[in-house]
């Protein structure tokens, strides 16, 4: 977790959030609008092309939570379970908001919302029904029944993760109207005003982000097309 920096004196515009995260969560709010509204067309290529690019996504941000920026890492946010009650126990009270990236509630929401997103793209690859012309690209790899069982979870998990989007939107409109903490300008922005003596987090290279991305894009590819 982040050290919380006294709200006194001088308040500063700081960098908190590098440019690889904030695309990663805007792009994968697009995928996922785009993954529901494609399903509801009846448009199953472009509905699997969108599972595709989620899973790229997905494998870029579990690799970038090691090896990225500051803020975007892993242990940087991961606190035990009681943290995050603690956490939310102090929701009510109106304090300055010095949180330097994720606080400990939300780093286990993004945690949850990592895999359940692996849990739905892996259901969607490897799921099938014929009555419904549903063919995932990796379903001839396993037994009929369990592919068909896989496709029953993958509805099931999308509506999870409606669950948890809509507990995330719900979460941000709380913190804005309790709390007074703007969260959605500093994803816009990657910025946020920080007191003078806050130390910035270190930032890598978004050559780097590309780097990664670009391989993991060639795999699922290589997956999804050569399997």
């Amino acid at each position: 977790m982040a050290p919380r920096i006294p709200s006194t004196g001088l308040m500063l515009p700081m960098k908190i959030w590098d440019l690889p995260i904030r695309l990663f969560h805007w792009i994968l709010v697009a995928l996922i609008v785009g993954s529901y509204v494609t399903i509801k067309l009846n448009m199953l290529a472009l509905h699997m092309l969108c599972g595709e690019a989620i899973l790229v996504l997905v494998l870029w941000r579990l690799v970038w939570g090691f090896i990225g920026s500051e803020t975007a890492r892993f242990s940087q946010f991961i606190r035990s379970p009681l943290a995050g009650i603690r956490h939310l126990l102090r929701f009510p009270r109106r304090e300055p908001d010095t949180q330097i990236g994720h606080n400990e509630a939300g780093g286990w929401m993004v945690v949850g919302m990592l895999a359940l997103l692996l849990a739905q793209i892996g259901t969607g690859l490897f799921g099938r029904n014929d009555e419904d012309f549903v063919e995932g690209p990796l379903s001839k790899l396993i037994a009929k029944p369990l592919s068909e069982t896989l496709l029953s979870l993958h509805f099931l998990t999308f509506d999870l993760i409606t669950i948890v989007v809509v507990l995330h939107v719900v979460a941000i409109i709380a913190y804005a109207v309790v709390k007074r903490h703007d969260l959605v300008r500093p994803m816009l922005t990657g910025k946020k005003r920080l007191p003078a003596a806050t130390p910035a987090p270190r930032m890598v290279s978004p050559v780097l982000a590309g780097a990664v991305l670009i391989v993991f894009a060639v795999l699922v590819w290589l997956a999804v097309t050569r399997l």
